[in-house]
C-alpha cells in the first residue's frame, strides 16, 4: 500500500506510522516526491486500510494493485535514478556500457577500457564468469577476470559491471563490481536474486529468454524487496520463431516498461541481434524508443575474441556510434552521460576504499552547487543548466542576462547558463555583447536542447475555453500556425515562458493558456493542454556555460569561442581565415557583429573545433593577433550538446 503523509507531519508521528506498519509485518520504505512523501508499504499481511488512515499525519492510503510492488509506478510517480560512482543512470540521461564479451587478458582489457573511455563510455564490462550452452565452450578467467577487469577500470576510471552466476560467487563479486549483472538465464534464479538484493548494490537485471514484462518486473521485486534499490533493467531480446538473428530484440518493452515502472531500462543490441552490423542500427533506435542506456560488446580484436567476436563491435565503431548517439539525444531530450575531469570514477578496489587527492575527487563528482539562470523555475534555461551539471545542482533564476553575470563575477554563483542561439530566431546579440563587456568571464561548456512547446492551462480548462495565451514573444512567434488554426485565441506576451506559466497559475482562470516547456506545468501545478505545437520540430537552442577566468573545467574541452575585430583594408577577413585554415582549425560559426560606440565597425564572432593539441590552436591564437585588430579568446570549453 502507499501511505501519503501531510505535509505538516512531525517526526515523531512519522516514526509512530513506520513502527505501527512494520510492527503489522510490512516492509516499509520512504519516498520524497516532488509533491508529497509517502511510504510504500509490501507484506504478505493483509489489514483494513482505514487502521492505518486514522493514524496522525497520514493523509490518504492507496492500495497498489500490481504484484510488483516496489517496482511499480503506482509507488514512485518520478523516475529512479540509479548513481554509480560519478555516473547516472536514469531521468535525462543515455549511458552507454561497453567492453568485450569477456575478460580474456591484462592487454586485452587495458585496450578494451582505454577504448571505451576515449568514445565516451561511462562503465566497463566483462565477463569473468560465462555460463555458456555448450559445456566445452570458453567459461572465463573466473576471480582472476574479475581482478583484470577492476584494474582495467581503476586505470581508466571505469566504474565496472559483470555477471554473477551463482550465489556461491557473491562475496567474491562483491569485492570486485561496482554493478553486478544478473543475466538472462538466472533472471528466475530467485535464491540468487535474494542473495545479490542483501548486498545492496546495484544490479543490472537482464530479461530472460522466454519472459514476460510482467514476470520481469517481478524479478527485479526480489532484488527490491531483499535490500537494494537500484536495480536498471536490461532488454537483450526474447526467444521467437524467427532464426536469422540471435534474438528477437523487443524495444516495445521500453514504453511499456516506462509505463508500468519507475526503474531505468537499458538495452543490449548485441545480444539482441547477434550481428555486428545490426548492432548500431538498433541502438539507435533503442534510443529513439526511450531507452535510459546502452550495452554494447565491443572488443579491441573481435576476429580473436573467445566469446561473442561476431557481435562485437570494432572500437572506431563504438566511436562513431557514440557521435550517433550524441546526434540524436537531443531529439529525444536526453544527454549522453559523461564523466566528468578526474582519474577514477571507480568505487572500490577489491573491496577497499580508492585514495584520491581532494583535486581527483573534485573533479569525479557531479557539480552540486548553485548555477544562475535568465528566467523563472521551469524555464528552458533551467532545462539546460540541469542536462549539464546534473539534478545535483541548484538552478538560481535571474531576472536579467546581466544579472547572471554579476552573480558569477562577485562569486553568488559559480557558473551561469545563457542561451547563445536558437536554430530558428538565430544569435541572441545581448550575449555575446556582455561576454566582451566582461573580461573576466570566459565560457567554458555549452549544451543544446530541443525546444519543444506546449500548450497549458489550470486544471478544468480545454481548448474551447481558452480566450488568451501568453508566453515569451519569440514562443509566440514560434507557435504562429497554431494561432492561425485558433484564431478566436488571443496572442499576449510574457517577459518569460516560464513567468507565463506562474501568470496563470496564480490566476487560476480557464480561459487563460500559457506557452512553454512541459517543465514548467510540473513546478507551477497546470495541466498540458497540447504539446508540440511548435511551427518547426527542429528547433534548437545553444546554451552557453559561463563562469570566472580561473574556474577549471569540469569536462576536456573540445571547442574555443573568439572575437575579433579587423583592419580597415582589403582582404582583412579573409586573412584572419586564412590563418584559420592553414593551421587545420575547422570553423564552425563566423557572424558580425557591430562594435558599441563606433558605427559601422564590426567585431566578428567564430566558433571552432578545438585541436587535439592544445598547441596549435595558441599558436593559431598569436598568428591571428598579428594579422586582425582586437582578438579575446571567449574561452575554450567542451560542447555537451552536440
Amino acid at each position: 500500500m502507499i501511505i501519503v503523509l501531510r505535509h505538516d507531519i512531525s517526526p515523531d508521528q512519522k516514526e509512530e506510522t513506520r513502527h505501527f506498519l512494520q510492527n503489522h509485518g510490512y516492509k516499509v520504505r520512504e519516498i520524497v516526491g516532488e509533491q508529497d512523501t509517502i511510504f510504500g508499504a509490501v507484506g504478505l499481511v493483509q489489514m483494513d486500510f482505514r487502521e492505518v488512515e486514522l493514524l496522525p499525519g497520514v493523509d490518504r492510503v492507496i492500495p497498489i494493485s500490481k504484484p510488483y510492488k516496489l517496482a511499480s509506478r503506482e509507488l514512485k510517480k518520478e523516475d529512479t535514478i540509479v548513481s554509480i560512482g560519478s555516473v547516472r543512470i536514469g531521468g535525462g540521461r543515455i549511458a552507454v556500457i561497453s567492453g568485450p564479451c569477456a575478460v580474456e587478458s591484462r592487454q586485452q582489457m587495458r585496450e578494451a577500457a582505454a577504448a571505451v573511455r576515449e568514445a565516451g563510455g561511462v562503465l566497463l564490462r566483462g565477463g569473468a564468469f560465462k555460463p555458456r550452452t555448450s559445456p566445452y565452450s570458453f567459461q572465463g578467467l573466473g576471480e582472476a577476470g574479475l581482478q583484470i577487469l577492476r584494474e582495467a577500470g581503476d586505470e581508466f576510471g571505469l566504474p565496472v559491471v559483470s555477471e554473477i552466476v551463482g550465489t556461491e560467487y557473491v562475496e567474491i563479486c562483491r569485492d570486485y563490481l561496482d554493478v553486478l549483472q544478473i543475466g538472462a538465464r538466472n533472471m528466475q534464479n530467485f535464491e540468487l536474486l535474494k542473495r545479490v538484493g542483501e548486498l545492496k548494490k546495484p544490479v543490472i537485471l537482464k530479461r530472460g529468454l522466454s519472459a514476460t514484462i510482467e514476470e520481469w518486473l517481478m524479478a527485479a521485486e526480489y532484488l527490491m524487496a531483499h535490500g537494494t534499490d537500484d536495480v536498471i533493467l536490461c532488454e537483450r531480446g526474447i526467444r521467437t520463431f524467427e532464426t536469422y538473428t540471435r534474438n528477437t530484440l523487443d524495444l516495445s518493452a521500453i514504453p511499456v516498461i516506462k509505463k508500468l515502472s519507475h526503474l531505468p531500462i537499458i538495452v543490449d543490441p548485441s545480444h539482441g541481434t547477434g550481428i555486428r552490423g545490426k548492432v548500431a542500427p538498433m541502438a539507435l533506435a533503442a534510443v529513439a524508443a526511450g531507452a535510459d542506456g546502452l550495452m554494447v560488446e565491443m572488443h579491441p580484436h573481435p576476429e580473436e575474441a573467445l566469446s561473442d567476436g561476431p557481435q562485437s563491435l570494432f572500437p572506431d565503431q563504438l566511436e562513431r556510434l557514440m557521435r550517433d548517439i550524441e546526434a540524436i539525444a537531443p531529439v529525444v531530450e536526453k544527454e549522453l552521460e559523461r564523466i566528468p575531469n578526474g582519474i577514477s570514477s571507480s568505487l572500490k578496489v577489491s573491496g577497499k576504499e580508492v585514495k584520491k587527492s581532494p583535486e581527483q575527487q573534485e573533479g569525479n563528482r557531479r557539480f552540486s552547487g548553485e548555477v544562475a539562470f535568465q528566467g523563472m523555475q521551469g524555464a528552458f534555461s533551467e532545462t539546460a543548466v540541469h542536462r549539464f551539471f546534473g539534478e545535483d545542482c541548484q538552478a538560481v533564476p535571474c531576472e536579467t542576462f546581466a544579472e547572471v553575470f554579476k552573480h558569477v563575477l562577485n562569486g553568488k554563483v559559480k557558473y551561469g547558463a545563457l542561451p547563445i542561439e536558437n536554430s530558428l530566431a538565430g544569435t541572441v546579440h545581448e550575449v555575446l555583447d556582455l561576454l566582451l563587456r566582461y573580461p573576466d568571464i570566459i565560457v567554458v561548456g555549452e549544451e543544446k536542447i530541443r525546444i519543444i512547446h506546449s500548450l497549458m492551462a489550470v486544471a478544468g480548462s480545454s481548448l474551447e475555453s481558452l480566450k488568451k495565451v501568453y508566453s515569451h514573444p519569440q514562443g509566440l512567434a514560434q507557435c504562429s500556425r497554431f494561432f492561425e488554426e485558433h484564431l478566436e485565441i488571443e496572442r499576449e506576451p510574457f517577459f518569460d515562458t516560464a513567468g507565463a506559466v506562474a501568470h496563470i497559475a496564480e490566476m487560476r482562470d480557464p480561459a487563460l493558456g500559457a506557452i512553454a516547456g512541459r517543465e514548467a506545468a510540473k513546478v507551477y501545478g497546470v495541466d498540458v493542454l497540447r504539446e508540440g505545437i511548435e511551427n518547426n520540430p527542429r528547433n534548437y537552442t545553444r546554451f552557453f556555460i559561463i563562469a570566472r577566468l580561473e574556474t577549471p573545467p569540469i569536462y576536456s574541452p573540445n571547442m574555443a569561442a573568439l572575437m575579433f575585430s579587423t583592419l580597415d583594408k582589403p582582404g582583412a577577413l579573409f586573412s584572419v581565415l586564412k590563418v584559420l585554415a592553414e593551421n587545420g582549425l575547422n570553423m564552425k560559426k563566423l557572424e558580425s557583429r557591430p562594435i558599441q560606440g563606433k558605427p559601422w565597425n564590426y567585431m566578428f564572432f567564430v566558433a571552432v573545433d578545438l585541436p587535439e593539441k592544445r598547441e596549435i590552436f595558441d599558436k593559431t591564437i598569436e598568428e591571428i593577433k598579428g594579422t586582425a585588430g582586437d582578438v579575446r579568446v571567449l574561452g575554450t570549453y567542451y560542447n555537451h550538446g552536440g
